[in-house]
């Protein structure tokens, strides 16, 4: 399946200039440099392509909107478009609210919960180390990112793996940042539980999943 190979920094410039608010949104899709003051959101807040600086923003419709939380979301979580639309739809046939059960999905995605985990510095290296075979669950190999982990899932690292520097340096980063609270971090055993499904609450992904139901009911 192909996948976006351009600069990702230009991703996160268009959702800050489309922000309403003016708000800096990062979608952290390199990891800790954009904490750093290289982060191009920090260095440059316009729009990719646009010239003039403090050139007025037309007026953004209802629609347009909408479009752009769900490309928010959908780039915050690395997702291709059709993927994305099938997880809205398996959303939809779950009673209850649409919006945080499609939230909910994407944030139980083995590649999210290993970069939740901080065994991986962004999203796309997690979905890397997945699809190179370092993970099970249960016991079990599993090498596709959007498996769905669910409660009670243990998640831990091939014995290999473990030795290799990449893993050596993620897995100290592990052992002293506490993941989010659905999730369980075990540094004796260097292994992963998953508690419970994480409540709206418990994910702070920066999007209003509302407009993104809107979206996709016209």
């Amino acid at each position: 399946m192909s996948r976006y190979i351009g600069p990702v920094c230009r991703l996160c410039r268009r959702e800050t200039a489309a922000s309403k608010t003016g708000e800096k949104i990062k979608l952290f899709l390199k990891g800790d440099r954009c904490l750093s003051r290289k982060c191009a959101v920090e260095r440059r807040g316009t729009a990719p392509g646009q010239k003039t600086a403090g050139k007025q923003r037309t007026k953004i419709s209802e629609y347009g909107r909408q479009l752009r939380e769900k490309q928010k979301m959908r780039r915050y979580y690395g997702v291709h478009e059709a993927q994305f639309e099938n997880y809205f739809r398996e959303a939809a046939r779950v009673p209850g609210q649409t919006g945080r059960t499609f939230l909910q999905l994407l944030e139980r995605r083995l590649d999210n919960v290993v970069y939740r985990l901080n065994l991986a510095t962004s999203r796309s290296q997690a979905r890397q180390l997945v699809t190179h075979r370092h993970f099970r669950v249960n016991g079990k190999l599993v090498n596709v990112p959007s498996y769905i982990v669910r409660a009670g899932d243990v998640i831990s690292i091939g014995e290999r793996s473990l030795k290799s520097p990449v893993f050596q340096a993620n897995v100290e980063v592990a052992d002293t940042r506490r993941p989010p609270e659905w999730l369980e971090w075990n540094a004796q055993d260097k292994t992963a539980k998953v508690v419970a499904l994480p409540s709206r609450e418990q994910i702070d992904t920066p999007v209003d999943e509302q407009l993104i139901v809107e979206y996709y009911s016209r």
